[in-house]
């Protein structure tokens, strides 16, 4: 008679655990789950794009100072020394 307790109770404990994990799956999978899935995607290549423009920015202005190019005026004078 304990046994059967037991291994009743054990069986309304994995089929519970079961319900709760396919009820979890279905509501990831369903519409909501995929807004937000791809919301999370979306708010990820935001924020690399951002990062990505920023580090640009920052090499490009490394590159300018390196070669002495930090005013306009130097700019348009090495444009012009090029076209001659």
């Amino acid at each position: 008679m304990i046994k059967r307790v037991f291994w009743m109770s054990v069986g309304v404990t994995i089929g519970v655990i079961a319900v709760r994990r396919l009820s979890d799956a279905r509501a990831a999978v369903g519409p909501a789950g995929l807004n937000r899935a791809i919301g999370s995607a979306a708010d990820a290549v935001q924020n690399f794009t951002e990062a990505m423009r920023e580090a640009m920015d920052q090499r490009e202005t490394d590159l300018r100072a390196a070669l002495g190019m930090d005013d306009g005026e130097s700019v348009t004078r090495s444009m012009t020394a090029a076209r001659r």
